[in-house]
């Protein structure tokens, strides 16, 4: 039986320093994405070895240097996922990147042969876009594509949706290629906020869009992974007190880069429930 959540902790790889969670295409069962999150320790360099696959390194929290065909870039990084966006790298293909730095870094993957340059997106340059109204609003952060990193095929997205708000709302499908829908896996990596001494939570829901069987409604934590290799995705929900975090990791094998939704037949309903509400005032003015 094929798993679509993966707890924190059980995506981790032993031989590699802080490596939390290690995902390639092969182990998801699917053809393009993965996603490294590591720990980084000061001292302890981490290489990562990339043949065929470009790649978005984003710190998560602290900073980063990478070493990319003998040449430094370094990242300043933020102090947490809920700090704006982050300065990023794209390694094209063909490259071994060498990480080091101190705290919690991700780096998406996608297997490609293109040919490309290594680029860094300051935080100024990340596309930000508040989303929904009402108990619905959320604020995404794209790293690729307009300003951003110029990539093959890789497609990353950061969403924040505070507590007691709704995102990946309504639910949505990629996973066919038409004049507007394109074939997409996807990647879910969650964080949530919460004290010192509090296990934050949320749920993800992820349901069948044809005869493809899937059927998952998890509790997620800080470090769990959500696969979606199709189906229709969301809610993804916060619980009052816990705003949540999620990085998204996509690409597809057809011949479109973007990113074409279909949405679930409740979709209509949904929208006009929420079309006279204001967008939430907490995500007024943020990054």
């Amino acid at each position: 039986m094929t798993t679509y959540h993966h707890p924190a902790g059980s995506m981790a790889r032993p031989d590699v320093p802080g490596a939390a969670v290690w995902l390639d295409p092969g182990a998801a069962g699917w053809s393009r994405t993965g996603l490294r999150v590591l720990e980084l320790s000061p001292d302890v360099p981490v290489t990562l070895d990339l043949p065929g696959t470009e790649a978005v390194v984003l710190p998560l929290a602290g900073s980063v240097t990478v070493g990319v065909a003998g040449v430094e870039h370094p990242l300043a990084g933020r102090a947490s996922v809920f700090d704006g966006p982050s300065d990023a790298l794209y390694v094209p293909p063909g490259h071994a990147p060498v990480l080091t730095g101190t705290g919690r870094v991700a780096v998406l993957t996608c297997r490609s042969d293109a040919i490309g340059e290594v680029q860094v997106v300051a935080p100024g340059d990340v596309a930000i876009e508040v989303r929904g109204r009402g108990a619905v609003t959320r604020l995404a952060r794209t790293y690729t594509g307009g300003a951003g990193l110029r990539a093959d095929r890789l497609l990353g997205v950061e969403v924040i949706t505070p507590g007691g708000n709704w995102s990946s709302y309504p639910p949505h499908k990629h996973d066919v290629d038409t004049e507007t829908e394109t074939q997409l896996e996807e990647i879910y990596y969650f964080e949530i906020a919460g004290g010192d001494d509090v296990d934050g939570w949320g749920y993800c829901q992820v349901t069948a869009s044809d005869e493809r069987p899937i059927d998952v409604l998890a509790e997620v934590r800080t470090g769990d992974v959500v696969l979606v290799p199709h189906g229709w995705h969301g809610p993804a929900i916060a619980p009052p007190g816990f705003d949540m975090y999620y990085l998204n990791v996509m690409a597809g094998d057809g011949a479109s880069r973007e990113w074409l939704v279909s949405y679930a037949p409740s979709t209509g309903r949904i929208l006009d429930s929420v079309s006279d509400a204001a967008v939430d005032p907490r995500l007024a003015g943020a990054g």
